[in-house]
Parts: C-alpha cells; structure tokens; sequence
C-alpha cells in the first residue's frame, strides 16, 4: 500500500504499518520539545495533580528562545523558574538563554532534527522541521501529557501537494514565494483548505538550501498547515549526515499515494512580495506597496532567521546606513550564527549600518517583548505574520518582506523594490550555500 511522507514516518513510530490518512494513533515521538512560555504553566498542572517525574525526560529538549532578554521582574521570574523545572524533571536536553537559539532553527543546524524524524512541541512553527524532511507537530498545551505519558493520541493528517515549477529570479527569495502562495489559496487560484493538512513541496525543489527550505514553511503554517514537508535533496542529506547527533533515515511520499489534491505553483516569473497588515496571505508585488513610510524594521523569526537571510541582509546593507527615523533589529536564529556573524565579518556591516543587533531567539516576532511599535507607527519585517497587535500596539501598521526587501526598505525609510539596489554580489553568492 502506498503512503505518503507523514503515513510512512507516523507508522514507523507507531509500530503499525501502512498507516492511511484519518487512522488515529498513539506516536512515540523522537523527541519533545517545549518552549520557554510554557514551562511553568505546564509544570504546575502537572505537580497539582501529583506528576514530578517526565516519562522521557531523556527526549526532552526545553529550550529559551522567546524571551531572552528579561525585560521586567516577571520575565526574570519566569527564567528563574525555567530553570529549577529543568533540574527538578532531569530534561536531557536544556538551552537556556544565550545557549542554542530559536528551537525551531538551531536543532537543525546542530543535527538533532533530521529526516524522517517525528516530534511533538508545543508551538505552532514546529513545521519547520519539514526543511530537513523531518515532522515536528504543535500541540500547544497538551505538550503536558506527552511530558506525562510519552505520547498522546493524534489523527494522521491528509496531504496535500504544491508542485514548484520553475526557477527564482534575481532578488527574489524563497519567502516571497510563501506569501505569494497564501495569496493564491486566499484568492481560490488555489483550491485548498490547509487546516489540519500537511502540506508538501514536489517538483523543482532541489535549487532550495536549508534556509530557504525554512522559509518555504513559514506561511502555510499561518494558514493552519499541521506539517510542512519537502523531500530532502542530496544536499540537504549530505549537511545532516555531516552534523547528525544519531542516525536517521529520510522519507519520501510514494509517486502513487493517496494526497488530497495536486496543484501546480510557478514561480518562474514571481517578483518580491509584501504582506500587507493583517494576514500573511494579504501578499502583493512590491511594486503596490512601495514608498510606504516606515519607522521600524526587523530581520529574523523562525521564518527568516537563518544565516543565509543575514547574508542576504548584509549584502544590501553593506556600505549603507538604516534612514533617520528608522530602528532596524537584527535576531540571528541561532548562537552559531552569531558566532558567525563575527567570525565573518557581517557583525561589522550590520553594526557600521546602524542596526541593533538582539541575541538569539524569537526578537520582536514574540509579541514585541523586545522591540515593540507605538500607535500609528509602521514596520516592515521578516515575522511569521502581519496581525493587528503582533509588535505592540493595535495601532500600528505591520508589513512583511523578504530579508532582502527589509534591508532596503530600512536604508530608504519606505518600503523599497530590492531590485532597484546595487548589492553585494559575494555576499549573495555566499548566502547560497551557507550550509554546505
């Protein structure tokens, strides 16, 4: 019986073979990941009702990535807590701030996700993982009874699959085929509901590197997409297989599988992207949002923190200096990017440009804990969405854009086509094979 990605991998850990869309089961994850914000509420549900012990804390990784820098009392507080938590369940895996980075970025650089693997978290971009091949499903709150039990019960998801025809052109990069993607499902272009569905990449998707990939699952997972999947190339296997904490064996969907719908995408003759505030799926070309003021910009995310987005940023950077008016953040996603950063030399760029540079993490994409907007202000930013609130105040204006297209809209001061810029060159080459 033929299966796709997500059947194959859920019935390897399951322990029950040809697994079909809509059987429900019980999944022994790899590993279970829960993020900084939920510790404590997690940990006191589970001592109130008399549960001190994890059943694996071995496959336990916590990690500190949404509020690095502890702007008050109580963020203090909560890191403190964090802390003790990690002792008191004996978690194998603990990332305290300023160790490992975003949780949805660097245990892929550091080869703790690889492909075929299967866990649970509890926030919603786990779906990055399907950059590596890998299946890393949110479970929000509930993460408290795979902490508990091992595992909780779980519907195996439809798939739906996008087939990338064509190739990028000049400055325009994976992210902005994410927005243009939820566009066209908006739009009905592309008949799909993505609720609850994996979504996977096909066709010619072995010219994507490792961030990109990142980015390639950004949206969708806005759009409520469970799972991202994108067939590994040899590249991609080739970086894990050189970085892999254990062994691993990628999946691939049977040619034959039972998806819920086929479509095509062509990105042959796509321009860079803005989403305009809302929704990440309100994408337009650049060319309808150009010359908007703005007053902030933010480069990073879990959807475009990667160290190829900094290269990228730095490219347009170098030699420039962010617009008066104009605050630029800089959050690389992980600390071995900021490691690079300096080793480098982009660290230089970005520092003589004018930008501040935040340790890694989540930035201002975790609802402006760091970095916020005041009423009326505008931003235009790599964060994983647009909504009303996202970076402070409900009043202010959020835009999003490709790292290229926020870089050159913080040295212009308005919302600026990346096309109508000189640009370094090297740097741009360097970005394409920044995880070789």
């Amino acid at each position: 019986m033929s299966q796709t990605a997500i059947e194959k991998v859920l019935s390897r850990i399951s322990g029950r073979p040809k697994l079909q869309a809509g059987d429900v089961v019980n999944p022994v994850p790899d590993l279970i990941m829960i993020h900084d914000g939920v510790v404590k509420s997690s940990k006191v549900m589970l001592d109130k009702i008399g549960i001190r012990k994890l059943s694996s804390p071995e496959k336990v990784m916590m990690v500190s990535d949404h509020d690095v820098l502890y702007g008050s009392a109580k963020a203090a507080e909560r890191g403190s807590f964090n802390r003790q938590a990690a002792k008191d369940w004996g978690v194998g895996q603990f990332y305290d701030v300023g160790q490992g980075g975003h949780g949805h970025i660097f245990p892929m650089e550091e080869g703790q996700v690889l492909p075929g693997m299967f866990y649970f978290d509890n926030d919603t971009h786990a779906t990055n993982a399907g950059a590596v091949g890998a299946f890393g499903i949110r479970l929000g709150l509930e993460i408290s009874t795979v902490l508990a039990t091992g595992s909780t019960w779980f519907e195996v998801p439809k798939t739906v699959r996008i087939c990338i025809k064509g190739q990028l052109r000049e400055r325009v990069l994976a992210r902005d085929i994410g927005f243009f993607l939820a566009k066209l499902i908006k739009l009905g272009a592309i008949p799909v509901n993505l609720d609850n569905r994996v979504l996977e990449y096909c066709g010619e998707t072995q010219q994507f590197s490792l961030g990109e990939r990142v980015a390639l699952c950004s949206s969708p997972t806005e759009m409520r997409a469970v799972g991202i999947f994108i067939p590994p190339s040899q590249q991609i296997l080739k970086y894990c297989q050189t970085h892999a904490k254990k062994s691993f064996e990628a999946v691939y969907s049977d040619t034959d599988a039972a998806f819920e719908s086929e479509h095509e995408l062509n990105i042959s003759q796509l321009g860079p992207q803005v989403v305009k505030p809302g929704a990440v799926s309100n994408s337009v070309d650049v060319s309808e949002a150009e010359g908007v003021k703005i007053d902030h910009a933010f480069i990073g995310s879990c959807g475009s923190g990667m160290y190829d987005d900094l290269l990228n940023a730095a490219s347009v950077l170098k030699g420039r200096r962010v617009a008066n008016g104009v605050r630029l953040f800089i959050v690389p996603g992980s600390q071995k990017s900021m490691n690079r950063l300096v080793q480098e030399g982009l660290m230089q760029i970005f520092l003589d440009a004018g930008a501040l540079v935040l340790p890694p993490g989540c930035g201002p994409c975790n609802d402006a804990v760091v970095g916020p907007l005041a009423a009326q202000e505008c931003s235009i930013s790599t964060a994983t969405n647009s909504n009303a609130g996202r970076f402070g105040s409900r009043e202010a204006k959020l835009y999003l854009g490709s790292p290229l297209t926020v870089a050159a809209s913080a040295t212009t001061g308005q919302i600026t086509d990346p096309r109508t810029m000189d640009v370094d060159a090297q740097l741009i080459e360097r970005a394409k094979v920044a995880y070789d």
